[in-house]
């Protein structure tokens, strides 16, 4: 598939922003970890609803006709994008009213407010979840049509939620020790939920112009695609990218999205006065590795339709 900069920026950015949401007020209603102040919980709040909104607004960019966006919301009993942007809107009330009860009482927020809280924990990781399986449902790309995808999305937006969170403590001069145990398993667990899907992909099992025509006796190729130029099909489904260019990216993907940030929060773990410098850093490296990640996310797709203009297997 053809990567869209404004899906690729609404995944990344949303997804780190429910998951900030969330990480934050799972740390503070549970009691986990060392206590925040009313400013900490204030700065992540406020932080993931700007992730939030950016990354909405940026996923109206790749609509041809972006008026007619309302449309999303009116096929909720069959379409997971219509789910995602219905979640998407409910969790923002509830969200709202958390932060409210953060800003008049603190960390110490009334059951009414704490509950708004678990409410908008559960729509935040149900808005992901909707996200990664607008692409999973499709069974005419077998990259995407995989349990990896949702699980996927949730893990990454869960280990962005986990830097920025480290980030904002690192900024008020918190102890990191346990918010750096809890960002590092993140991004072991994703790095290694990353590297099977990347295994799993490789395989060639699947739809193949054998199964596509029906004759599965012997080999069949495509003498003529019928067309001596390329066309919306071949441009936008069946996207080329060189094996060794692959190979480079998913190399960055991993530098850049889980091992340097890893080194970088340890580090600002043990430093005595460059925690926010090391944990920023982290970000913003954790940022570009998962940006390259998503954008070989939809550079990898194949859609059945290749079948049907030279390609051998999807």
């Amino acid at each position: 598939m053809h990567p869209a900069l404004s899906v690729i920026f609404f995944t990344v950015v949303s997804g780190a922003g429910f998951g900030l949401y969330s990480l934050t007020a799972i740390l503070q209603l549970f009691r986990l970890g060392p206590a925040m102040d009313r400013s900490e919980l204030l700065t992540a709040l406020i932080t993931a609803f700007v992730l939030i909104v950016a990354g909405l607004i940026s996923s109206t960019g790749h609509l041809a006709n972006p008026k007619n966006a309302w449309r999303s919301f009116m096929r909720v009993k069959t379409s997971w994008l219509s789910r995602e942007a219905v979640l998407a809107v409910i969790f923002f009330p509830f969200g709202f009213l958390y932060l409210l009860g953060v800003y008049l009482y603190g960390a110490h927020v009334p059951a009414f407010f704490g509950l708004m809280g678990l409410i908008g924990i559960v729509l935040g990781f149900m808005t992901v979840f909707a996200t990664g399986m607008i692409y999973a449902c499709l069974k005419t790309m077998r990259q995407w049509n995989t349990p990896l995808v949702p699980a996927n999305y949730l893990l990454m937006g869960l280990t962005l939620g986990a830097l920025f969170h480290l980030a904002i403590e690192a900024y008020y001069g918190a102890n990191l020790q346990f918010i750096t145990g809890v960002a590092g398993t993140a991004l072991v667990m994703t790095g290694v939920m990353k590297g099977i899907y990347y295994y799993w992909i490789i395989k060639t099992s699947g739809p193949s112009i054998n199964t596509a025509t029906t004759f599965t006796r012997a080999t069949v190729r495509l003498l003529d695609v019928g067309h001596t130029a390329g066309t919306f099909l071949t441009e936008e489904f069946g996207y080329q990218v060189e094996a060794g260019r692959l190979l480079m990216l998913k190399a960055l993907v991993f530098g850049f999205g889980f091992i340097l940030p890893l080194i970088l929060i340890v580090a600002a773990a043990a430093s005595q006065g460059a925690g926010f410098l090391l944990a920023t850093l982290a970000v913003l490296s954790s940022l570009a590795g998962k940006g390259i990640e998503r954008w070989l996310f939809f550079a990898e797709a194949r859609h059945v339709v290749n079948l049907y203009h030279g390609a051998q297997h999807t």
